[in-house]
């Protein structure tokens, strides 16, 4: 059934308490509120232009936000991190070290493109994915195994020593996610929640 927010607690808190059912710890909550902060807003990436463009009709903010969210589901704009996962979960939790190094040199091999990697505006590291390649180690040292971040670590080493690409902030978001109990399938959805503030923003500057 439906579970009640507590107005005790904040946002981050509420959406995972509310997704789950269980109260989340101290460093879940942190973990989820960076996330969203992050992810708040980033320059004039597709769907913010695409909020502004319809907003410049003088259509309503809702419209604008649709066009946004058309954009965001668009697999080059949103869903970067839960193609990270998946890959993740095709090397399996369990996954060694060398079957880790094989399926990613391979791949380059195959010039197949790593989700997660590269930025069209930062040519050094994502300042954002430092946050959350913190969080990601926190978690899983709280949740009493921290693979998921080990095994990022490995890829990210590789494909920086490989293709001279920085993780972006889809990378380690995927990994604090999935430890935080939330479905692949939410991770695009929960992109648009966090960038409601940034497109609604452009949205009322463009008007």
């Amino acid at each position: 059934g439906f579970i009640e927010p507590d107005p005790v607690m904040g946002h981050a808190a509420n959406f995972l308490y509310m997704l789950t059912g269980n109260r989340p710890n101290a460093t879940a909550i942190k973990a989820f509120d960076v996330a969203l902060v992050l992810h708040a807003d980033h320059e004039l990436n597709a769907s913010t232009f695409a909020a502004r463009v319809a907003a410049a009709t003088l259509t309503d903010i809702y419209s604008a936000v649709v066009a946004a969210i058309g954009a965001l589901k668009g697999p080059l704009h949103g869903g970067a991190n839960a193609e990270v996962m998946k890959l993740l979960l095709e090397l399996g939790q369990t996954a060694t070290g060398d079957r880790v190094d094989d399926v990613i040199r391979g791949k380059l091999a195959r010039k197949e493109k790593i989700p997660g990697f590269g930025h069209r505006v930062y040519t050094t590291e994502d300042p954002r994915a430092t946050h959350l390649r913190q969080m990601s180690q926190d978690l899983g040292k709280r949740a009493g195994s921290t693979a998921w971040f080990d095994m990022s670590q490995r890829i990210e080493a590789l494909v920086k020593g490989e293709k001279k690409l920085n993780p972006n902030v889809d990378f380690y978001s995927a990994s604090t996610y999935y430890t935080l109990g939330i479905p692949v399938d939410l991770y695009t959805p929960i992109f648009a929640v966090s960038r409601m503030s940034g497109w609604t923003a452009h949205v009322l500057e463009q008007y």
